[in-house]
């Protein structure tokens, strides 16, 4: 699976730091800490028909993360709200959008990585796309990846950071196996997440996701267990060895970007006759409908 240019995004505009500039002109200091270090924060955000659906949730996880970082000089969550309005309605967009909002600990006055030459606050950037889902609808294939998904002692997961080395390593490895994305385990060899989504598997009708002990938590992940419980659907939060996989009747993962999709197939296993199974689709069915009612408006 690979992401397709869309046209429409020719000459999006993009927030830095107050200014909107057109994509091609806009430009990033050097001495910036999301440049010099990979250390900014991030959030994935959608619209629907003129809504940021569950914006409260993803700006909660921003300011968090900023928080374990120690980020100072922080825009208020106001201002973060005005400048994504300011930047949507400039670019006409209400539907079919992801935002890509990033926070960095902002500008060094030298290179290096110690926080204390960050002295002019935080760097704000908001990135708007035209882009539906970007997986395809009738399901996805993962491969199994060497690349490990570390515990908090190694990295803090709950810090939804920039720096995505080793999702970038296993999307590699997956490429090469002929996959969409990377099934990640940890370091325990159990089940984690994709290298950009979480997983969700159904045995027998039951739901079940492992813990985010070693990925960051997910938005849609938490809607997605909201539903099962509003719906009557059994779930079940633990960790999944890599061995029960070839026990699930469906498999399918959760994200912003992509939203509800089908995993048909892990290495050389099959899933539900490599179609979407009926947990999946009810649970995307019930997911959309959701996004349809919900969402703070700003365009």
């Amino acid at each position: 699976m690979q992401q397709s240019y869309d046209e429409r995004n020719k000459d999006i505009l993009v927030y830095i730091n107050g200014e909107l500039v057109h994509r091609d002109s806009a430009g990033v200091n050097p001495f910036d800490s999301a440049v010099q270090n990979g250390d900014a924060v991030w959030e994935g955000l959608r619209l629907y028909q003129g809504r940021v659906f569950r914006l409260s949730q993803h700006l909660d996880r921003l300011y968090r993360s900023a928080s374990l970082l120690r980020y100072e000089g922080l825009p208020d969550r106001a201002e973060v709200i005005e400048a994504l309005r300011k930047t949507l309605v400039a670019n006409q967009m209400s539907d079919d959008v992801h935002v890509r909002l990033t926070l960095s600990r902002g500008l060094k006055y030298t290179s290096g990585l110690d926080p204390r030459i960050n002295t002019q606050g935080c760097s704000l950037f908001i990135l708007p796309e035209f882009k539906p889902p970007v997986y395809a609808s009738d399901g996805i294939r993962l491969a199994i990846v060497d690349q490990r998904r570390p515990f908090a002692d190694v990295l803090d997961q709950t810090i939804h950071s920039c720096n995505q080395l080793t999702s970038i390593l296993a999307k590699m490895q997956a490429t090469d196996a002929g996959a969409d994305d990377a099934l990640m385990l940890d370091t325990d060899g159990n089940v984690a997440e994709t290298n950009a989504t979480h997983l969700f598997f159904v045995r027998d009708g039951r739901v079940l996701t492992p813990t985010t002990r070693a990925c960051p938590t997910g938005i849609t992940r938490a809607t997605i267990l909201e539903l099962c419980e509003a719906h009557g659907l059994p779930v079940e939060v633990r960790d999944i060895q890599a061995s029960e996989i070839l026990e699930t009747d469906e498999v399918f993962c959760t994200g912003t970007m992509g939203e509800i999709v089908a995993v048909t197939h892990i290495d050389e296993a099959v899933f539900h006759a490599g179609q979407p199974g009926p947990v999946t689709t009810r649970l995307s069915a019930l997911f959309q409908e959701l996004t349809r009612s919900e969402g703070e408006a700003l365009v």
